[in-house]
């Protein structure tokens, strides 16, 4: 029988766990979901055969790497930074790995061992990174089949709510991690643009923006995430001129969030300690200049020239200027800032969420040029069956199961950007929604 471990059982796991469940009576194989709350990833598995929820402190070296031994296939939900020690246990005892995160240094590290050792580890095979890489390479493949030349390819992606829970002036509320989206964009994000490098350090990312369109949809803005020039080597793209790959968010959300990174707000870099009973406008007054007769909406509209209406009424909105109490009041700026955000950014039980993702290529054939646009829209439907973690998990558990099914036979470590890894997930994926829609036009 075969045996499929999963470490970590959080909030992007569902999907994955339930695809895998079902597989596990009609496979000949049986699930162990292990995490910290063993009640909570029981609840998940909802008592379907040949499963089990196991309590697992992951920091337990002897339980961890006891479980791991009994495993033929090692599936890391866990925080990013656990993936690295994980898979060094699955090299030392012989097991295969996948997780939904960037390949790490630490990772790339291992690569001879995990080839000497026959085994296969497969890393990025979530949303962004995953679908983004599969969709990619589909189109980067047929063109160059065909002999056609990419000149430019920009791609963006967003985790955001559908259309009907845009119920706030940022239409935007935590769908995952709430300190990854804190903190996004922290560094300087790198690209290229029709032969230029570009470089946008951290102050300046939530200025430069592409608007991106989807049909029915509306507009959105997209900022460069850290890192685009290292997909050239990776997409087989090595003498690209213009490669840029983005996070979407709703037109106005990234001018008002880059108030806060003006102000200093999204610091994780010391931390503070505000009175017992400070109120949210005593924590932004915090961050301004001192002034005897200006007013703390006064002093940010002097500090923050761009600060237009629509701006002001999102902080207004989250209560800056009133006498609402802190719920945090000791921690870096960031993790105040979270503590606020994590109140009113909270998904209702209705609230269903949206991913959107698009490329945007510039093809050269002996036709002339064209743009070919691929577009994805896939909803959640509801808080906890969302559509994140729907296209977090769904990959990876497919990948799971065509591994154990003999029908994924490569060994060494990858990214899904091999045909033999990304077509078939990709048609799996149609038949669960994750479909992209493509538009040709002309270029002059």
């Amino acid at each position: 029988m075969q045996q499929v471990l999963i470490l970590g059982g959080g909030k992007s796991s569902t999907f994955l766990i339930d695809y895998l469940a079902v597989t596990c009576s009609s496979k000949n194989r049986f699930l162990t979901l292990a995490d910290l709350d063993e009640k909570a990833a029981s609840e998940k598995l909802q008592n379907r055969p040949n499963t089990e929820a196991v309590s697992l402190d992951i920091q337990d070296e002897s339980s961890r790497k006891s479980m791991i031994s009994k495993a033929d296939v090692v599936i890391s939900m866990l925080p990013a930074f656990m993936h690295p020690i994980v898979a060094k246990d699955c090299l030392e005892l012989g097991k295969h790995f996948f997780s939904a995160s960037y390949e790490s240094g630490e990772m790339k590290a291992m690569k001879e061992e995990i080839e000497s050792k026959g085994l296969f580890f497969l890393n990025e095979c979530g949303l962004d990174p995953g679908i983004d890489h599969m969709s990619a390479m589909k189109v980067i493949h047929e063109a160059k089949g065909k002999g056609e030349k990419i000149t430019s390819f920009k791609s963006f992606c967003g985790g955001l709510l559908a259309p009907e829970s845009e119920t706030n002036p940022w239409k935007y509320k935590f769908t995952w991690n709430p300190r990854n989206v804190v903190l996004a964009g922290q560094g300087t994000s790198r690209y290229i643009e029709k032969g230029d490098l570009k470089f946008v350090p951290y102050h300046q990312l939530f200025k430069r923006l592409e608007s991106v369109q989807f049909l029915g949809l509306g507009d959105f803005d997209g900022y460069p995430n850290r890192d685009s020039l290292s997909y050239r080597k990776v997409y087989g793209l090595e003498e690209i001129p213009t490669m840029l790959r983005g996070t979407l968010r709703r037109a106005g959300y990234c001018k008002a969030w880059n108030v806060f990174i003006q102000l200093g707000m999204t610091d994780d870099s010391f931390d503070m300690e505000m009175p017992e009973g400070s109120s949210l406008r005593q924590f932004l007054n915090a961050f301004l200049p001192f002034n005897e007769s200006l007013s703390v909406e006064e002093k940010l509209a002097e500090l923050i020239p761009e600060l237009d209406f629509p701006t002001f009424e999102k902080i207004q909105w989250l209560g800056f200027f009133s006498e609402r109490k802190l719920p945090r009041t000791k921690g870096s700026p960031a993790q105040l800032l979270q503590a606020i955000l994590e109140i009113d950014w909270a998904l209702e039980p209705e609230d269903r969420d949206m991913i959107v993702m698009q490329h945007q290529f510039e093809i050269e054939g002996e036709y002339g040029k064209k743009l070919l646009t691929s577009s994805l829209v896939c909803f959640g439907e509801d808080s906890t069956y969302t559509a994140m973690a729907k296209t977090v998990g769904l990959p990876l558990a497919i990948a799971v199961d065509l591994f154990l099914d003999g029908k994924i036979s490569l060994k060494g470590l990858y990214v899904p950007v091999v045909p033999e890894i990304y077509l078939p997930i990709l048609e799996k994926l149609e038949s669960y929604g994750i479909k992209f829609r493509e538009s040709e036009s002309p270029l002059n």
